[in-house]
């Protein structure tokens, strides 16, 4: 890409100025950040019901997709019956995530749950070089009922184990998935930024419709997938 779009050129006390200005909102964003984390650890919570899911091995319970932890992320990924190609934000969004290892020092699990049935979800996941384990909730009503019905939206739900009880404890859908990705957070930085018509650029930034950057379900296979 080319442009004849540039920023300003100046002196570097100036520069620096400027930054130190910039540095001052991103600190009180960062403190913000904190303190909505914060509040985050507060919110109550609610029991859920003993829900059955399936996975590679069959069926299995919620409290067991913990695998022994206490805490769980689950990325709810869009599904439409019948396609070859999944959602491409879906698809691109979750394989950034291929060493969660590191959350076993926090006695957590990051997992996906789709409504696609398990043996199509499985083979999908296989096409596109997911590395996260995947869980169907097809023949459950668990994916409704935290706020991915069949053939609707995205979400992230937080749940914590005590004993064999599960509690939700967190939501988020729409733009609010952000804070889990590094790509937005990278591309940010960007002079040009995300380079998409609703942000606020000056005049002559390179911009493009929404969507039109991001990487297809199609790619991502075919630069992390399996063939079929």
């Amino acid at each position: 890409m080319s442009t004849e779009a540039l920023p300003p050129v100046v002196d570097a006390d100036t520069w620096q100025r400027e930054l130190d200005a910039l540095r001052i909102r991103e600190k009180a964003a960062t403190r913000e950040l904190d303190a909505i984390a914060a509040q985050r650890r507060r919110l109550p919570m609610v029991e859920l019901p003993d829900y059955t899911l399936e996975g590679e091995q069959g069926p299995i319970r919620l409290a067991d997709i913990f695998d022994g932890r206490s805490q769980l992320i689950v990325y709810n990924h869009m599904w439409f019956e019948g396609e070859q190609w999944q959602c491409p934000g879906c698809t691109g969004f979750t394989s950034q995530f291929t060493r969660l290892e590191f959350l076993d020092n926090y006695d957590a699990r990051f997992v996906i749950v789709t409504q696609g049935p398990i043996d199509e979800a499985l083979a999908y996941k296989r096409r596109v070089g997911n590395k996260m384990p995947w869980y169907s909730t097809a023949h459950s009503p668990f994916g409704a009922e935290v706020g991915a019905p069949p053939d609707s939206g995205f979400a992230v739900n937080v749940f914590l184990r005590h004993d064999d009880t599960v509690y939700r404890t967190w939501h988020t859908n729409g733009r609010g998935t952000e804070q889990l990705s590094h790509t937005f957070s990278l591309i940010d930085l960007l002079p040009y930024g995300r380079q998409e018509e609703w942000q606020d650029s000056p005049t002559g930034w390179p911009q493009s419709p929404t969507y039109t950057r991001w990487a297809s379900s199609q790619d991502i296979a075919a630069a992390y997938g399996e063939p079929d």
